[in-house]
């Protein structure tokens, strides 16, 4: 799936899903036309913590993920 479709999917922004591709939370993938996107598997994982993590869980995997993006 694209990265904006992936970002709708979770109800992120796009910058969201860079950091969650760049920190190793979301498979990239291409399309057959060798569009940049990441793999429906990853996103369903991701919204699947997301479902279960806490509050807390969330906030510090975000601070986490911007440390290691920026």
């Amino acid at each position: 799936m694209s990265q904006p479709e992936a970002a709708r999917t979770l109800g992120v922004s796009a910058l969201r899903v860079a950091m969650l591709l760049a920190n190793g939370r979301l498979t990239p993938a291409e399309n057959q036309a060798g569009h940049a996107g990441v793999t429906g598997d990853s996103v369903r994982a991701e919204e699947s913590w997301r479902a279960q993590a806490t509050r807390r869980a969330k906030l510090a995997r975000l601070f986490i993920d911007a440390v290691g993006y920026f």
